[in-house]
């Protein structure tokens, strides 16, 4: 499945950090949005699941590198691995029983636990 790059909302920004005069006046930070409930492109199975999963937009950004087009691919390869990962099934849950060792200790446990609190009561004297 492909999306096609006109659906895509690209946004510039100056990096934050340290980086002297290239930081302070380049816009090499990039953001890019998907707009999963107008993308006519995604089948109604994946918009469903990406609205489940991500909601109803989907951004991914990066500013680690010097340069605006390499900041565009690295934003590029997160989003479509957030949206590669929303798209994947989930593995399907075999429900298992506890062990008899896992309620053997879950009992010794209780017992323990009800000896120390009847140890804090206060002593009953009987006559």
């Amino acid at each position: 499945m492909a999306i096609p790059l006109d659906e895509l909302e690209w946004r510039y920004s100056t990096p934050g950090g340290p980086g002297g005069q290239h930081a302070n006046t380049s816009q090499t930070a990039a953001v890019v949005r998907l707009d999963v409930s107008e993308s006519p492109s995604l089948p109604s199975w994946a918009r469903d699941r990406l609205l489940r999963r991500l909601g109803t937009t989907v951004e991914a950004g990066a500013s680690e590198r010097r340069s605006q087009s390499q900041n565009r691919e690295l934003a590029l390869e997160r989003l479509s691995a957030r949206i590669a990962d929303a798209l994947t099934p989930d593995r399907p849950r075999r429900p298992t029983r506890p062990t008899l060792a896992s309620k053997r200790r879950r009992l010794e446990a209780k017992r323990q636990r009800g000896e120390r609190k009847q140890e804090r009561r206060r002593p009953r004297f009987e006559e």
